[in-house]
């Protein structure tokens, strides 16, 4: 946790950019840090105090002189319990206040109040953001020591596309911690890692429009992959025909669709990677044949031979060079933890990350996951049942640490 013990203040203002702010509480919670919000009375048009308060777990200031407000002058007792002040969305019309010293509400007076670390993010219309009078304004704010984080371009609100588009939340989040922790990634140990990734299902063909697969969606894989680059690692991801996609880019990503492809695009990249983690769900077989034509139905039963395709975790095993970590996922429905001690060791693997079908909540298609992680050291590190980012996060804290040892 990166912001373990820091209290940030997130200001947001009235732009449809603000519903962003909400995973970006989430992900900031997530880090360690205290969070409290801030908003401007436009900004209550697009998010509800419910769902800011609830995501914080704390109340929102918005209005000065409220009389359930926390402190009698909130936008100076709130100004001196931050340590950071974060503002996401920051609009064109907020950015000129806070450049000209105008305090009209709660989040441009308590600006006034602040003199400590400030990152503002501007979203707006691409006219606004180029128009002279917003370009002199994110300049003499940043002659003060406020950070500016650049847009980004794209689709906007208004229809047109083009730069004034707020960053993803997790954009925001890894330019925060570059801006105010400068050490942040150096002093990780996946920072400039190379980690070869598989996620998702293969799919293997019978016909031309048939196939053998599994309910896998890839979403633990991209949990994984949004982790580690966000610690500072070089991504890459070979994925099968997956629905879900990673919230951070770019990776380098190799899209395969068989086993085979999979096996192939694993054993190319493993030569230059540091880390090896594959979540992907791999099928364990294949048909002998592959019909040319779309196999038509008759009166008779139909018989496949199915044959082995290639175990590519004990394959990174048998050629992983001095230095290399090798993660594997064990997905078991009996017998759990005496099949993954087994498979740790039959792959020469040094890390197995179990997860059983028998846990509620576990598994294919869920937004969370039951884990338990066994080292080949001995370790046993039982999880509860989180959120798949949570276990993404548990995943490379505990390869971290076995990569500082």
């Amino acid at each position: 946790m990166l912001l373990k013990g820091k209290r940030i203040l997130l200001g947001l203002c009235g732009g449809i950019a603000a519903y962003k702010s909400l995973s970006l509480i989430r992900l900031l919670k997530k880090e360690g840090a205290e969070v409290r919000c801030v908003c401007t009375p436009a900004a209550l048009e697009f998010v509800t105090p419910l769902s800011v308060e609830t995501l914080s777990g704390n109340r929102l200031y918005s209005d000065m002189f409220a009389r359930e407000n926390e402190f009698s002058t909130a936008h100076i007792s709130y100004a001196e319990w931050a340590d950071f002040l974060l503002v996401a969305p920051a609009t064109a019309n907020t950015l000129a206040k806070f450049a000209h010293g105008i305090a009209d509400n709660a989040l441009t007076t308590l600006f006034n109040a602040y003199g400590k670390k400030t990152l503002v993010v501007p979203a707006m219309n691409s006219g606004m953001y180029r128009h002279p009078a917003t370009q002199e304004n994110l300049d003499r704010l940043r002659a003060w020591g406020v950070a500016v984080m650049p847009p980004a371009s794209g689709f906007l609100a208004c229809g047109t596309q083009g730069e004034g588009r707020m960053p993803e939340p997790e954009e925001i989040l890894r330019h925060f911690l570059k801006v105010f922790f400068e050490t942040g990634f150096e002093e990780s140990t996946l920072n400039g890692k190379h980690v070869l990734l598989t996620a998702g299902p293969t799919q293997e063909a019978l016909d031309p429009v048939r196939y053998l697969s599994n309910p896998s969606t890839g979403l633990m894989g991209c949990c994984i992959a949004d982790e580690f680059q966000k610690r500072g690692a070089k991504v890459h991801l070979v994925c099968g025909p997956m629905s879900a996609h990673p919230k951070s880019e770019p990776f380098e990503t190799v899209q395969v669709a068989s086993a085979l492809q999979m096996y192939e695009a694993c054993m190319e990249l493993w030569t230059k990677a540091d880390i090896g983690i594959l979540s992907a769900a791999v099928a364990d077989y294949t048909p002998e044949s592959v019909s040319s034509q779309k196999i038509k139905k008759t009166d008779a039963d139909l018989h496949l031979k199915l044959i082995r395709t290639h175990d590519i975790l004990k394959e990174l095993g048998q050629n992983k060079r001095p230095g290399q970590y090798l993660a594997g996922f064990a997905l078991e429905t009996e017998n759990e933890m005496a099949h993954a001690r087994a498979k740790l060791t039959a792959k020469n693997a040094d890390l197995i990350v179990l997860n059983s079908l028998r846990d509620a909540g576990a598994g294919f298609g869920t937004p969370t996951n039951r884990v338990c992680l066994l080292g080949r050291n001995g370790d046993i590190v039982p999880q509860e049942l989180q959120d798949k980012e949570e276990v993404a996060a548990r995943i490379a804290d505990y390869i971290e640490t076995k990569l500082t040892k």
